[in-house]
């Protein structure tokens, strides 16, 4: 693992971390060690642990022994977690430092009460979070339509006995690679991605294709009433062929292909800010 990549300031601290399961794990010592500003934090770090065990905490558990760098050069096995976890952690340590996260935790549960209550505020802190990366309003109104489209399909599948994880990934794929000859992951490949989500960072075109073959899938499998991952299974590929041919004769007759390498990424910063000036001036 390159050096600088395996490090992550914070407060002007280091903390070491790790790519795992497809996310980013830290060192809960290092985090320890700058939320307390205690002499030896692998001492809290025991003590605490042994403490949250004593109060039927699982988050020790949840943890996973990594190897990261020591001083030395040389690599050992440390306590790790991820962005949950840490955040979990944080909440068991008396320190001032820690209070601006345990505020923050707050205020992210009370809003998440309010979203289920009033699921329109939900939409509503989509739109700005999107408007504050510096999307356009007309991108984003394609993204909410899509994820909207993406879970009535998901909503079908749970009913007629797909399960959720595995199967679902599989399904997804299939209606991809129908779409686009591409599956989820070679397409973030194609777009040199690797954590960043996909859809986030597809064009206009892309969403609307993406959105054609899943809905084309949820159709077909209401009207086959399929049951089951085979038959579901069949719906997706059929879904997917639907919206790959609408593709093909769209590149055929524009002279142009659907899937861009072009990324969120490589959105030019001019256009970020006249979309966040937008936003501002709204």
């Amino acid at each position: 693992m390159n050096p600088d990549s395996a490090l992550v300031v914070f407060q002007d601290k280091k903390i070491r971390r790790a790519w795992f399961d497809n996310q980013w794990y830290f060192s809960v010592v290092d985090i320890v060690a700058v939320l307390t500003e205690s002499q030896d934090a692998r001492n809290y770090w025991k003590v605490l642990k042994h403490r949250l065990n004593e109060e039927g905490s699982e988050v020790v558990t949840k943890c996973n022994q990594l190897k990261l760098p020591a001083s030395d050069g040389k690599y050992y096995e440390t306590d790790c977690a991820n962005t949950s976890t840490l955040f979990r952690i944080i909440q068991s340590i008396p320190s001032k430092k820690a209070e601006p996260f345990k505020q923050w935790l707050a205020k992210v549960g009370f809003e998440r009460v309010q979203e289920i209550e009033n699921p329109e505020l939900a939409q509503k802190r989509m739109y700005e979070l999107y408007r504050a990366k510096g999307y356009s309003d007309e991108w984003i109104e394609k993204r909410v339509r899509g994820i909207a489209v993406r879970d009535e399909l998901t909503g079908e599948w749970g009913k007629r006995g797909v399960k959720e994880g595995v199967e679902f990934a599989i399904l997804t794929s299939e209606i991809s690679k129908a779409t686009f000859d591409l599956t989820p992951a070679e397409y973030k490949d194609f777009k040199g991605l690797k954590k960043e989500n996909l859809r986030d960072n597809m064009n206009g075109l892309e969403l609307i294709f993406t959105m054609l073959g899943e809905a084309s899938t949820t159709a077909i499998a209401k009207g086959k009433n399929a049951h089951g991952f085979d038959e579901n299974q069949e719906a997706a590929a059929v879904g997917g062929t639907i919206a790959g041919n609408a593709r093909k004769e769209l590149e055929l007759k524009s002279g142009e292909k659907i899937p861009t390498p072009e990324n969120y990424l490589k959105i030019p910063e001019s256009q970020k800010k006249i979309n966040q000036k937008r936003e501002t001036e709204e």
